[in-house]
């Protein structure tokens, strides 16, 4: 299922790093990397590479100094808090190897998935990994907490703002999310998406199915079955590609409930399909919120 992809690419990388981040979009921290009982903990980081952008954040807001590598990414561009961090990748390009080694971290973190052949090397290089995937809000709290163990900073602020960006909707309505056209593609909910409408108590209506995308917790559908859910609300993911735009000439677009109320909503794909970072996510929420609690 190769589609013209930004979609596809970022919902590959939201399934593979969700985690995090610039891929698909995607993380929860890998267990294998987490300490167990019967093993020391390892000693604190104070190089940090993260090859994502939601990593880089999180590290970033939790010690500034622990952060010596990140992914080029419109996200934190523009931040001047990242303006002297070494860019070891640019979009959706593997990282640069050599400049991953010429920092010499101490913990270098990826998306699972995107990231694993650059882990292996770094791995045989004898520096330490951690590969993540965040595919949903638990997940998002626990790489916090993985990267705040790891170089021993103090999460209690940052999590203590992630509950601030949840306030579930009062007046749940049939909610559908389509995130690309071709093929129809809809989370349910082992996904981020699919987990962000469960926070806001929205009716995700393929919550609970399963389908033959080849993106776990993607649902593909036919344009016949979106008819038949009529959703009260449709969410849209704009790809940059102009996707949205070619939406609205599906046969089915007129028809729909979410259409005919006005209650079709335009998302950007940072923060409601792939996390990307916290202000994406707090952007994302407080759209949803407003789309959720809108009176029909």
């Amino acid at each position: 299922m190769r589609v013209n992809l930004k979609q596809i690419v970022a919902i590959a990388l939201m399934v593979a790093s969700l985690s995090g981040c610039a891929a698909p979009s995607v993380q929860t921290p890998s267990t294998s990397a987490l300490p167990t009982a019967s093993q020391p903990s390892p000693a604190a980081a104070n190089r940090v590479v993260a090859l994502t952008s939601l990593s880089a954040d999180i590290l970033q807001r939790l010690d500034k100094t622990k952060l010596v590598g990140m992914p080029g990414s419109r996200l934190l561009n523009s931040n001047p808090a990242f303006s002297q961090v070494t860019k070891v990748s640019e979009g959706r390009v593997q990282p640069n190897l050599e400049k991953i080694v010429a920092l010499k971290p101490d913990l270098v973190v990826g998306a699972k998935g995107f990231h694993d052949q650059t882990m292996t090397k770094l791995e045989g290089m004898g520096i330490r990994t951690l590969l993540v995937d965040v595919n949903s809000w638990s997940a998002l709290e626990d790489l916090t907490k993985t990267l705040a163990t790891a170089i021993q900073a103090d999460p209690t602020a940052l999590l203590a703002s992630y509950k601030t960006f949840i306030d579930p909707t009062d007046q749940p309505s049939s909610t559908l999310v389509l995130v690309s056209r071709q093929p129809l593609l809809a989370p349910n909910k082992t996904s981020w998406t699919g987990d962000l409408l469960t926070q806001f108590q929205a009716k995700n209506l393929v919550a609970d199915l399963q389908g033959s995308s080849s993106f776990s917790g993607y649902v593909t559908l036919s344009p016949e079955k979106v008819l038949q859910s009529n959703p009260d609300i449709l969410l849209v993911v704009d790809t940059g590609q102009g996707e949205v735009e070619k939406m609205k000439t599906e046969p089915f677009w007129n028809k729909l409930k979410a259409t005919q109320g006005d209650r079709v909503y335009v998302f950007d794909y940072y923060g409601l399909v792939n996390p990307g970072s916290i202000d994406a996510i707090q952007a994302a929420c407080k759209k949803l919120k407003q789309a959720l609690d809108r009176p029909t």
